[in-house]
């Protein structure tokens, strides 16, 4: 069974940095283009980052020059830098992973990355 499990949230000050780490196991497939999504209180989750398999990137304007998405395909892991963090990046994070030639989205069971002013 494919599990996607995300570290590295936790509180931080504004103007500060924290990375997170999504693991992938029971991958009996390839895996495509990886992102990280993030869900607020009250809001639709919504897309950070996202990066293809071969390490194409896409960022929300929000994040773009403070955020950087990075994987490892032999290890089936993603990363994403978060710099200058603001209030406003306070969400739980999530995992995302495609499969390379289609199916079932695999999503993690989030992180929760608090911005404190």
């Amino acid at each position: 069974q494919v599990q996607l499990v995300e570290s590295g949230g936790g509180l931080v000050q504004a103007g500060g940095s924290l990375t997170l780490s999504c693991a992938a196991s029971g991958i009996s497939f390839i895996i495509g283009t990886m992102g990280w999504y993030r869900q607020a209180p009250g809001k639709q989750r919504e897309l950070v980052a996202t990066i293809t398999r071969f390490s194409r990137t896409n960022y929300a304007d929000s994040v773009e020059g403070r955020f950087t998405i990075s994987r490892d395909n032999a290890k089936n892991t993603m990363s994403l830098e978060m710099n200058s963090l603001k209030p406003e990046d306070t969400a739980v994070y999530y995992c995302n992973a495609k499969r390379y030639y289609g199916g079932p989205d695999s999503w993690g069971q989030g992180t929760q990355v608090t911005v404190s002013s």
